[in-house]
């Protein structure tokens, strides 16, 4: 049987033995958009999975910061992400991949580098203002990279020219940015811009209740493409992540959804399986919506 376009894409690529590097912003975001397609591709290829975002801050943290950290059952950030390093570790080693975390601050605890002795008293009190996204909902949520962020965008994109050089000819997988988290908006932007093949994932499991970015998806000329090969041992993945299940998925049903990649095409719709009508049922819909707004605020 023929394969279906996604597949025969990423074979014809891996075949002919050149590295894949998946951009994950956070420690979790490359397993549970493409964990499927990790323990496929890396049984037949090169493959690293570079996450971005992998540090935390000490306090003090903005009230945003709390709330995340109040729902992952955590008082102190830094050990918190010290935990998620070694959950996202054990997790890709079933995958027989590689991986590096790149050291970056998360969104949620990033600090403007210099706000003067006055306003550094001040943020004693009150936080935010020391902070690059002073809030989660009107600040880091909303699609777009601060021009405070300039140094995070240069050790993206020279993180994808050290591990995926331009001669080598590879692959590299990066977020669309579902849901307009700035982490993750920042990330595709390094890859928008690092002049290699790129193939953007939809990220899980935010793409089950909020649309695609009509805008990057079109000017990109982007087609999504459906993975569904390998599913079943997913879901044990994302169990790995224990400090993140709970409120990524109350109760702990975790649903089989396919994995959506978008690749450059002619047509520029985007299908069944990019956005909130991705193969679920009103009911599991309706929970999901539920899950968003619960985990607004810091996972993934």
């Amino acid at each position: 049987m023929a394969d279906d376009p996604l597949t025969g894409f990423v074979r014809t690529v891996l075949g002919t033995g050149v590295p894949m590097l998946v951009l994950s912003p956070h420690l979790d975001d490359a397993v549970l958009s493409c964990g499927a397609l990790l323990g496929w591709a890396g049984r037949r290829a090169p493959v690293t999975v570079a996450t971005l975002f992998t540090e935390a801050a000490p306090p003090p943290y903005t009230l945003s910061a709390r709330q995340y950290l109040k729902r992952a059952g955590a008082q102190d950030a830094e050990e918190l992400f010290a935990d998620r390093r070694r959950e996202d570790r054990r997790v890709l080693d079933l995958l027989d991949v590689d991986l590096l975390h790149v050291g970056l601050v998360d969104g949620l605890f990033r600090r403007l580098p210099d706000i003067g002795p006055g306003a550094a008293r001040l943020a004693r009190l009150l936080p935010e203002l020391a902070h690059v996204y002073p809030t989660y909902r009107l600040h880091l949520s909303r699609g777009r990279v601060s021009d405070h962020d300039a140094e995070a965008l240069r050790v993206a994109g020279e993180t994808v020219d050290a591990l995926l050089p331009a001669r080598s000819g590879g692959l590299v997988l990066a977020p669309l940015g579902v849901g307009g988290h700035a982490d993750h908006v920042l990330v595709r932007t390094a890859a928008e811009r690092c002049g290699r093949r790129v193939v953007y994932y939809s990220e899980f499991p935010y793409n089950q209740t909020t649309a695609a970015d009509v805008e990057f998806t079109r000017r990109h000329r982007l087609v999504a493409r459906a993975w569904e090969r390998d599913l079943d041992r997913k879901a044990e993945l994302i169990r790995g992540y224990r400090t993140q299940t709970e409120a990524l998925f109350p109760g702990g049903g975790i649903p089989r959804a396919p994995e959506v990649y978008l690749l450059p095409g002619a047509d520029t719709a985007v299908p069944r399986g990019a956005g909130p009508d991705s193969g679920t049922g009103p009911a599991e819909r309706t929970r999901l919506r539920g899950t968003r707004a619960r985990t607004a605020g810091g996972v993934g």
